[in-house]
């Protein structure tokens, strides 16, 4: 009390001085204008008299100007925040939460700040301690299809808030590593860079720790980065996947200037009561310091770390607590605590808003009532965004703003920053820039393999170029420029899990489709027990609407051999054959079955097929085994149980043969008259606009890019088998039925738009001379066949 009152008769004082001088200055300049002057005395001091008057006014201006200066260093002096601690609570109680917003925000440098207050006179003036152009590296770990799916809502929100070059270095398992290096290599973000380190060859460093939380041995990872990451690599920011930023992660890089003496480890408070012990009767956390540190968000500094012997440190701390604690609950969260409680010189505690934690038993309310620009929200409940929480839905709609993002528009340069030289540019250039390859480089740390994908600014440079190449005056110049567009692919979006038979005979059923086709999954799964590869075209948003409608399916949760990869909406057209091929080259079977998703397998079709593969020799043969195709126009049908009952539909008109009365040469070939009564397998030539639908090998050629929309997507693959000397075989006791459903946006765009029609005559005249310089005089019949038909 004796200081406080002290303190305010101080400031009493200071403020009645600064009031007063004025005043008396004011009075002095008033009485010396009106003073009363004497006579003069002689001539001499008539004359003198003005010249002593005019010195005493300049001398009176020069202590007015002085005065004038002390006042406003007094007013400086006292704008300035308290030195002593109880006017620092003051101060705090007064201007609250801005004050210390200001000083941890954007650049961070307290010190910093204070010499360039100091040096331009102002306490606005704040050098940046992130150059514009400065690389921000971000380390991740990540295991699994679900973490793959949830860390892309983390990466959308850094890339949609960054300012700067990243690279983005991922610890995964090899589902994560495939998953993640496809997704980055088309997603194309200019400056960013990607390497992953196998985190199957760590699994050693950390499988001796029990661990009880639901991270399983991939929560201990964070725990041996400094052996994992790149030796040179001096300061990381570690992140769990369920993080959502709401800033610039460059703010977060700029605290690193702030670390002091020995401080290695940035970290948030835990905002729980956890590690004090009292949520529950004989409940025995971890030793802690304090309320402890949560290790959702951590600063490492790696070279720091690698001076104090990190990995010698933490290996100590955890076997001895583990003699008494027998196991983790938190995972690493449990082993850095123990570390920070026998050496807490080494934490530099982050505020709060870097890691507002969404837990079960959360105290981030107290955070975010005292912080009004949050940064990172953290959804550390194995509830995620079910957690109970009064303010649950603002955070929830935060989260879903980045979850149904459209990451296309992420694609942003940072203009004014040079891009890394590219080493692996030649092979991360397109074949012939329809389809980009994964280059996986192995670099020789100690104990992990990494994956590089370089900037994708080369890339994104090569097919500029190319579509600069294009005349943009070509009637069909959208429908070239599709063929090199390249399309962000998430492969495997759910939990795939599926080994192929060991005799060599599995077949996997290959689809595409789109949003207005979802309703045909579960009737295909209830025909089609083998497995299926699809390629799904949509939008960030219809991802999660797929989503939601799969997880709450039972048909399509019970079967675990289904992979969902989604392609993401782009362009005008439906890239149908850019799907077909995304779906084909995840077969992991001897043999694909190639369908559509309108078409439903006949039951048994799986087993009938691999049986057709040991009678056929297909492993010797280059055969394309035909599945005659009929359609019926009733939405509900009874699905033929066999062949004698699918031809009594056919002769009461409930079936039809495929197309027959619109498009007859598409399957006119399989000779329906003559599978009617067939009992074994038959041969067929190819002939023009043939296109059935077939089973073949895995290494069978893909489908042609340049066919887009509707028309001769299918006819040009078939050409291509026939080109390859394959040969058609229709199996005679096999069948599919196309279900009726709504036209498609293009193929009404094909039968109402005469410049598509052109268009697409332009391309197949294209595609012919392209396979007649490829197979010399054996395309020749290509050219015939269509100028007869």
């Amino acid at each position: 009390m004796l200081g406080m009152c002290r303190g305010r008769r101080k400031f009493l004082v200071a403020t009645l001085a600064l009031l007063f001088i004025p005043a008396l200055t004011w009075l002095y300049l008033s009485v010396g204008s009106f003073q009363v002057k004497p006579l003069p005395l002689s001539p001499l001091e008539a004359q003198s008299a003005p010249v002593g008057g005019a010195g005493e006014r300049q001398a009176l201006e020069l202590r007015v100007r002085a005065v004038e200066e002390e006042n406003r260093a007094l007013r400086r002096e006292l704008s300035r925040p308290p030195r002593s601690p109880s006017a620092r609570l003051q101060s705090a109680g007064h201007r609250g939460n801005q004050s210390r917003t200001h000083s941890e925000e954007g650049t961070g440098d307290n010190e910093g700040q204070k010499a360039a207050a100091a040096g331009n006179s102002s306490d606005c003036v704040q050098q940046p301690a992130v150059d514009k152009c400065e690389t921000i590296h971000v380390a991740i770990v990540c295991a699994g299809y679900n973490a793959s799916r949830d860390v892309v809502t983390l990466v959308k929100s850094v890339l949609f808030h960054r300012r700067n070059p990243l690279h983005f270095h991922f610890i995964t398992d090899s589902i994560a590593q495939q998953i993640l290096s496809s997704l980055f290599h088309t997603w194309m973000v200019p400056a960013v860079r990607v390497d992953f380190y196998d985190a199957d060859e760590l699994k050693s460093e950390v499988s001796w720790i029990p661990n009880k939380h639901y991270s399983g041995i991939y929560g201990l990872m964070k725990l041996v980065l400094t052996k994992t990451l790149p030796s040179d690599l001096q300061k990381v920011i570690v992140l769990d996947t369920d993080i959502t930023f709401a800033t610039d992660i460059a703010e977060l890089w700029a605290v690193f200037h702030k670390f002091k003496g020995q401080q290695v480890l940035g970290l948030v408070e835990n905002q729980s009561d956890w590690y004090l012990g009292n949520l529950w009767k004989n409940h025995r956390p971890w030793p802690a310091l304090g309320r402890g540190f949560n290790t959702g968000v951590i600063l490492l500094l790696l070279d720091r770390l690698r001076k104090l012997r990190w990995e010698q440190m933490w290996r100590l701390t955890a076997e001895r607590e583990l003699m008494s604690m027998l196991s983790t609950s938190l995972a690493d969260q449990d082993i850095f605590n123990a570390v920070i409680k026998q050496n807490p010189f080494l934490v530099h505690q982050l505020p709060c808003f870097w890691n507002v934690q969404l837990s079960d038993h959360t105290r981030s309310e107290k955070c975010y009532k005292d912080v009004s620009d949050l940064k990172v929200i953290h959804w550390n409940s194995p509830k995620k965004l079910r957690v109970k929480n009064k303010h649950v839905e603002f955070f929830r709609n935060l989260y879903l703003t980045f979850l149904e993002y459209d990451g296309n528009l992420l694609r942003r340069e940072l203009f004014g920053c040079p891009s890394e030289a590219d080493h692996n540019s030649e092979n991360l250039m397109p074949r012939p820039l329809n389809r980009l390859k994964v280059s996986l480089v192995r670099t020789f740390q100690p104990a992990h393999s990494s994956v590089g994908l370089q900037d994708n600014l080369s890339v994104s440079s090569v097919l500029q170029k190319t579509l600069s190449e294009l005349d943009e005056d070509d009637p069909c110049y959208e429908f070239r420029r599709e063929r090199f567009t390249v399309h962000r692919t998430h492969l495997y979006f759910l939990h795939y899990e599926y080994e192929p038979s060991s005799d060599n005979t599995d077949v996997t059923l290959v689809a595409q489709l789109s949003m207005d086709r979802l309703q045909m999954l579960e009737a295909i799964c209830k025909h089609w027990e083998g497995p299926i590869s699809l390629a799904l075209y949509l939008s960030d948003a219809e991802a999660q609407q797929f989503l939601r409608y799969a997880q709450g399916s039972e048909v399509l949760m019970s079967r675990g051999n289904v992979g969902y990869h989604i392609v993401y909406k782009e362009g005008q057209f439906y890239p149908v054959n850019l799907l077909r091929n995304v779906a084909m080259r995840q077969v992991n079977t001897p043999y694909m079955f190639l369908s559509d998703i309108d078409f439903l397998p006949m039951y048994g079709l799986y087993e009938y097929l691999r049986k057709s593969v040991v009678q056929l020799d297909m492993s010797n043969t280059k055969k394309a085994l035909v599945v005659p195709a009929f359609e019926t126009l009733r939405y509900r049908l009874s699905y033929p149980k066999s062949k004698a009952e699918l031809l009594s539909q056919l002769d009461m008109g409930t079936l039809f043969t495929f197309r027959y009365h619109v498009w007859t040469k598409g399957h006119a070939p399989t000779n329906f008259a003559k599978w009617r009564t067939a009992t074994t397998p038959y041969r067929v030539q190819w002939e023009a606009d043939f296109e059935p639908y077939v089973m073949v090998r895995r290494d069978s050629p893909e489908y042609d890019r340049r066919f887009v929309g509707f028309g001769w997507n299918k006819v040009a693959h078939i050409m291509e088998l026939d080109a390859q000397e394959y040969e058609f075989v229709v199996l005679p006791n096999a069948y599919m039925i196309h279900m009726p459903h709504a036209p498609s946006f293009d193929i009404t765009k094909f039968r109402s738009n005469k410049q598509y029609r052109v268009c697409l005559k332009t391309l197949k005249e294209e595609f012919q001379q392209n396979m007649s310089r490829r197979y010399g005089f054996a395309a020749l019949k290509y050219m015939t066949a269509e100028n007869n038909s």
